[in-house]
């Protein structure tokens, strides 16, 4: 694995996997290179055993589960005139045993094997189109990173002929690319550089929507500018009734975003604004957050700081958020983001994260959350949670990950039922080539 593809202050070695298994080229065994030629065998396995003491919606009070998922297939590039041909082809197999996640979206009777990357493109040193089923990811996930909702038989049966089941792995999001995709990369490694793209999802539990947008950036040895427009086009008109998403057909979502470090090595300064309009007649809502770090890069362990402020308003749709930077990124709090809620809207946060790396295989951390002004300001899943974790590279090909996170409701009136502090814990084994 590739180390440098992660930032110390930022990021983990955790979402270094992720984000490279994300690119079949970096989680690939070279199967052939020659004259310009490759063809590459991926491989990606994640397992994980999780436990939670209370239950979201899950029948069982105590439920205890296990996800897994194997993706698998080729890629290549050939050399083609001034640029390169590349694609990908890839399958999926995934699967929930046990209980069940503790959100009940699970039953542990899930498995599925489908496609997954199918896809083709051409590039050149200013320019990349690329066409086909695969992931997208704008800034750092906060509104797009793929179409990684991952959903089983939990929900089967509340509604006629309605199934949100992609094949289980909740947590792990096993599935990540848009059916189908259409993506324009213009400028390459420029300063200035712009996206112009439009996808489609298949997965029920984003109500199959389509959308389209630019993405134009900027940057400067102070970090990197970013504007986003993002324009609904159409949903699955049952699936968006179930989920109350009907307003995604015809919503505006613009984002303006900061990453960088304003010129100082060991600082991390992260932001962005959203503001929503949707495509019924619901209120237009914003949401917004900004992030300072230190990392103590002379001192032993070289640890680091963070902390981040996130208001979300009521009524505002997070659409394609997901795990990018590691733990709290952009899923905040593992029981509330995954379970307990609140599910990126109606809240406003509080995070602080301390992380330490004592050796260059063994990085840890502890995540705090503060969640308030929750379900319309009444506060009643306010909640607090600390998560403490650990990330090992036991070998070149496996990171081990433990998490324990202790999640406590401020009242009774909470998605838990009570207000007893939860006992969450899980283990990841992650097999990266």
């Amino acid at each position: 694995m590739n180390k440098t593809i992660f930032r110390r202050t930022s990021g983990s070695l955790l979402a270094a996997a992720v984000a490279a298994a994300l690119s079949a080229p970096a989680s690939a065994y070279n199967l052939y290179s020659e004259n310009g030629s490759e063809l590459n065998f991926d491989l990606e396995l994640i397992v994980g055993q999780f436990s939670s003491e209370e239950t979201y919606g899950n029948s069982d009070s105590s439920p205890s589960w296990t996800e897994a998922y194997a993706k698998y297939g080729f890629s290549g590039s050939r050399a083609a005139g001034t640029g390169t041909l590349f694609g990908a082809a890839n399958v999926v197999t995934s699967g929930t045993w046990g209980d069940g996640d503790a959100a009940g979206l699970t039953t542990g009777e899930e498995s599925e094997t489908d496609i997954e990357d199918l896809y083709l493109g051409y590039r050149t040193d200013m320019v990349e189109l690329s066409f086909g089923r695969q992931n997208l990811t704008i800034g750092d996930g906060f509104i797009l990173n793929g179409d990684a909702l991952n959903m089983g038989e939990g929900l089967d049966g509340l509604m006629p002929g309605f199934s949100a089941n992609r094949g289980g792995a909740y947590w792990l999001a096993a599935r990540k690319a848009f059916d189908k995709t259409a993506v324009l990369r213009v400028g390459g490694e420029g300063p200035l550089r712009s996206d112009l793209f439009w996808f489609k999802s298949d997965n029920p539990a984003q109500a199959s929507v389509e959308m389209a947008g630019i993405n134009l950036e900027y940057t400067t040895d102070a970090g990197t500018f970013g504007l986003m427009h993002l324009k609904g086009l159409d949903v699955d008109d049952n699936e968006a009734a179930f989920w109350g998403y009907d307003g995604r057909d015809g919503q505006k979502t613009t984002s303006l975003r900061f990453q960088g470090n304003a010129g100082v090595e060991n600082l991390f300064l992260s932001a962005e604004y959203v503001d929503q309009s949707q495509g019924n007649s619901n209120p237009d809502a914003n949401a917004w957050y900004a992030e300072a770090g230190w990392t103590f890069a002379n001192t032993a362990w070289s640890p680091s700081v963070n902390y981040r402020y996130t208001s979300y308003d009521q009524g505002y749709d997070p659409l394609f958020f997901g795990f990018n930077r590691g733990y709290g990124t952009w899923f905040q709090g593992e029981v509330a983001a995954n379970y307990a809620g609140p599910f990126g809207t109606d809240a406003d946060i509080h995070y602080l994260g301390v992380m330490a790396h004592p050796s260059e295989m063994l990085t840890v951390g502890a995540s705090y959350f503060d969640f308030r002004d929750t379900n319309g300001g009444s506060g009643s899943n306010d909640a607090s949670e600390i998560d403490i974790w650990a990330e090992w590279v036991a070998m070149d090909h496996l990171i081990i990950s433990p998490l324990v996170g202790f999640y406590t409701p401020d009242s009774a009136s909470s998605t838990q039922g009570n207000d007893d502090t939860n006992l969450y814990a899980q283990v990841l084994a992650i097999v990266p080539f």
